[in-house]
Parts: C-alpha cells; structure tokens; sequence
C-alpha cells in the first residue's frame, strides 16, 4: 500500500514530516492538497481515520476561517465544504497510509502508522 502524505511545501513542519518519512525509508506519494484539494467523501475517509471531529482538522487561526463565518461550534459538512473550497484550512501534513492516518503536528506522531 503507497503512503501519502497532504503536504505543503511552504510549511515547515510538513517539510519536516516528509524528510522523517524518507529518512525512515518511505517514499510517499506526495499529494499537493492546495492544489488538488480532497474531495468531501475523502476528507470524511480521513476525519473517521484519525478520530477527531472535523474541526479539529481545520486550522481556525486562518484568516479564511473567519471570513467564511465559521465557528467552532459551525457543522461539520460546513466545516468539510469549507475545506474543499479553500484547502488553506486544512491542518497540515497529514500522512495515509491504507486506512489508518496521522496529523504530522509534531512530525513523530506519523511514525505510529508505519
């Protein structure tokens, strides 16, 4: 089964999480989320495999966040539509590997589901 990590080039601790996973000997497949952004099915997949609520999968600190009227308390299908239309809101890295996944916050917490 490939890995695949969602990653940002331009965030540190994504970049962090992929040189770990390399230098545990994975290559994943690297999924550029921004500019392909998950689809709503996809980001439910995820969400159920890491085990959280779907707001705990967004970044709230984003200016986008706010503009779009979202809160904490917002549903979670207003939570996943916002993060396909906007992927910036998704946190980052997050790593799949079959049906199991892991936020790269901080980037050893990806090495439970090798």
């Amino acid at each position: 089964m490939t890995i695949k990590i969602w990653h940002n080039p331009r965030c540190s601790k994504s970049r962090a999480t992929l040189a770990l996973l390399i230098e545990n000997g994975v290559e994943p497949e690297i999924l550029d989320y921004q500019k392909t952004p998950p689809t709503a099915d996809e980001l439910r997949r995820v969400i159920t495999a890491l085990r959280i609520k779907a707001i705990d999968l967004v970044r709230t600190n984003e200016a986008a966040f706010k503009d779009a009227n979202l809160t904490k308390e917002s549903t979670d299908d207003a939570l996943i539509a916002a993060m396909v239309q906007t992927p910036k809101l998704i946190e980052r890295p997050v790593v799949l590997n079959g049906d199991k996944a892991a936020i790269g916050r901080p980037p050893e917490q990806v090495l439970a589901i090798l």
